[in-house]
């Protein structure tokens, strides 16, 4: 997308951009919110609004351009990010893309548990690909929610931090999957947390149900202007799980 992007904002203002996103998706991972700064010469915003939307594919869309602050940036300066996780368990082909297929039974109390243990820990060494060599495992989990639709048949999971590391959602949703079919006890979920047990290896969810939904920022807050979750909603009426 990066590339996408930068290609045709040099093509507009007829020299090289290159931007700076709030964060790195993996692979058909979709974000319904996104920002990312650069800069610019002086321009019609409400041009360039246009002739980015028309030149870019149809599976990018810009909504608004922002002036801000020289000192405003897109990854550095976000204070919340939330991801959303969709999952349903019956094969559905017009849900395949836009949410992970799992048609397994789970204990819903048991993941819900598990889940409420995320707020309590900041460590997530254990949570991340290695690979990644990132500067610190600190991460600050401020919600952490498990949603059910009225049939039963699909789950959502939204969970916000301060930030989050490489892989980190796709692994503790990975972890709480397992975890809901008794796979993994919570002693061992909790256990990973608290940095006591190694994992012998390290296994994602499938990365189709994965959504950065929503970026906080200290000076402005826009309502995610995506329709795009009604869309994999389906109208389903969601409860959350107590």
């Amino acid at each position: 997308m990066q590339h996408v992007i930068e290609t045709q904002l040099s093509n507009v203002v007829k020299l090289p951009v290159t931007i700076v996103g709030c964060g790195r998706t993996d692979s058909r991972v979709h974000a319904s919110q996104y920002f990312f700064h650069a800069d610019l010469p002086t321009i019609s915003i409400s041009e360039l609004l246009f002739r980015l939307n028309k030149m870019l594919p149809d599976d990018i869309a810009v909504f608004d351009i922002l002036p801000v602050d020289d000192q405003a940036h897109a990854r550095l300066s976000a204070i919340e990010r939330t991801y959303t996780y969709y999952l349903h368990r019956s094969k559905d082909p017009f849900l395949n893309i836009v949410s992970a297929l799992y048609p397994h039974n789970f204990d819903l109390s048991v993941i819900k548990k598990a889940l409420t243990l995320l707020p309590t820990h900041n460590d997530y060494r254990f949570f991340h690909r290695t690979a990644s060599h990132p500067k610190t495992t600190i991460c600050h989990v401020t919600h952490a929610k498990l949603f059910v639709d009225e049939s039963g048949d699909r789950l959502k999971f939204i969970i916000s931090a301060n930030r989050f590391l490489s892989g980190m959602v796709r692994i503790i949703v990975h972890r709480l999957l397992q975890a809901g079919r008794q796979k993994l006890t919570i002693t061992q979920f909790e256990d990973y947390l608290n940095g006591t047990q190694t994992p012998a290896n390290i296994k994602s969810a499938h990365p189709q149900g994965l959504y950065l939904s929503r970026v906080k920022y200290p000076f402005i807050e826009l309502p995610v202007k995506s329709k795009f979750d009604l869309f994999v909603d389906k109208g389903s009426r969601w409860q959350e799980v107590d």
